[in-house]
């Protein structure tokens, strides 16, 4: 039985890879934490004002990697397009998972919580079917 989205990263543990581009072309990857998942299968991420949000400014496209804790070679390949971004301060507090004093978190510059419609999903290896759906 295949997961959700949603289901499946409120319950996987791992290391996630955001890989972006910018207009010429140029990849850049990431570690990013788990994804939110929206009800309809969308995916949010907190970005900072960095190399991966300003690629997405420059480009929409993004691959998303999450390698699970669980031995082997277990995850899934997101395939995705920014669909867009919200700055408002109160929806990016309730979806921010780190807890820093707001000196340390105001230190590390703006936030902006990004949103991605997911285009394909593969298995981390191969091209077979996914653990998940959207």
């Amino acid at each position: 039985m295949k997961l959700s989205l949603k289901d499946y990263f409120a319950s996987a543990s791992g290391t996630g890879v955001l890989s972006t581009a910018d207009a010429g072309g140029r990849v850049d990857s990431a570690i990013y934490s788990r994804p939110h998942v929206n009800d309809d299968g969308s995916l949010f991420f907190l970005m900072r004002d960095r190399l991966t949000y300003h690629n997405l400014q420059l480009n929409p496209h993004a691959a998303y990697l999450f390698i699970e804790n669980s031995g082997g070679y277990r995850g899934v390949r997101l395939f995705l397009k920014k669909t867009g971004e919200d700055s408002d301060p109160d929806l990016i507090a309730g979806m921010t998972r780190r807890h820093l004093t707001a000196k340390e978190d105001t230190a590390k510059g703006p936030k902006f919580l990004v949103r991605f419609a997911v285009e394909k999903i593969l298995p981390l290896i191969g091209s077979g079917n996914a653990p998940v759906h959207r």
